[in-house]
């Protein structure tokens, strides 16, 4: 019941925590680029291109991306965590907004 008077008390007058000081900067959450803004077709090249052949439309290392029936839940998991013994993780390499633009340009490929 002590719980639920407290909470409906920091509803109502606001939370108990103490805001920034006077003075003090918002903390801002970093900036990033919009799919939009990055260009997918060239981080696909610099990093993806070495084993995905022709621009993702050959079998290479890698296997051929146009025309895939992977969905993209896949895809943006293959990228982030790779695969055990023949893909690496770039998890930590692409942002969110960076993985998304590489899957855009995977999508937009055409099948030969």
């Amino acid at each position: 019941m002590l719980a639920s008077l407290a909470f409906a008390a920091s509803i109502v007058y606001g939370s108990a925590q103490p805001g920034p000081g006077p003075g003090a900067k918002p903390e801002a959450p970093p900036a990033e680029a919009s799919p939009d803004d990055i260009d997918g077709p060239t981080m696909f090249a610099t990093l993806c291109g070495y084993c995905h052949q022709d621009g993702g439309r050959a079998e290479g290392k890698g296997p051929k991306l146009a025309g895939t029936k992977r969905s993209d839940e896949f895809i943006i998991a293959r990228i982030k965590n790779g695969k055990s013994g023949s893909m690496p993780a770039f998890g930590g390499t692409f942002s969110e907004g960076q993985i998304i633009a590489i899957l855009a340009y995977i999508r937009a490929l055409e099948d030969n």
